[in-house]
């Protein structure tokens, strides 16, 4: 089956549209850390359940004092690095958002315009966003370990010992996100050297 010029801008644009809808769905959701509580709970530690996003906590119940409300939602308690990890966070993949949109808008324009140098500059261009995607993930990976660590430092093995703590599904889609814009690239990469190509034949007079 032989791939079309045609075939490879639109799927390189559907799988931009899918990243940038992964990623604001991602960003708009509570479902990034979720705290849940193990079958084996006491007594004391009743509805210690929640599910945090990047800005906001939704709570199950109350929370014992000191216990892991401290991780998720007393930020004044975090280190100044854990505290300018978390603003980078929420500058990072808000950014690489708004360049997914202004990314789109070129890979439209070089696919009409069937350019090469301008198909291959958008691809570079999803590269960058890709890359922005991936450091605001796994900086919100090591600022999570490193939070509850030091959470645990300071109330023991024995405050998290009936408390199970995950990352969610919309870290999940953040992850989709990334990949959906490293397919972009290289699908308009590709379409990139197939319009080279067809510029370079020489025309039948």
């Amino acid at each position: 089956m032989k791939v079309t010029f045609g075939s490879l801008v639109i799927t390189a644009g559907i799988c931009g549209i899918l990243s940038f809808a992964s990623l604001a769905t991602s960003l708009g959701t509570k479902y990034w850390y979720i705290i849940k509580m193990n079958p084996m709970n006491t007594s004391d530690f009743e509805d210690l359940s929640s599910h945090s996003g990047l800005w906001s906590i939704n709570e199950g119940g109350k929370m014992p004092a000191d216990a892991v409300d401290s991780y998720t939602a007393n930020y004044s308690r975090y280190s100044k690095t854990e505290q300018r990890m978390h603003s980078a966070i929420v500058v990072v993949l808000p950014c690489s958002l708004v360049l997914l949109l202004f990314g789109g808008i070129c890979g439209l324009v070089s696919s009409l315009a069937l350019s090469p140098v301008l198909l291959t500059r958008t691809a570079a261009y999803f590269f960058i966003c890709s890359l922005l995607t991936l450091s605001g993930v796994s900086l919100y990976i090591i600022y999570s370990y490193q939070a509850l660590a030091e959470i645990e430092r300071l109330v023991g093995p024995e405050g998290l010992a009936y408390v199970d703590t995950s990352f969610g599904w919309s870290l999940g889609l953040a992850w989709l996100s990334y990949g959906l814009e490293l397919l972009t690239g290289v699908l308009l990469l590709v379409a990139a050297r197939m319009a080279k190509r067809q510029h370079s034949r020489p025309t039948m007079t």
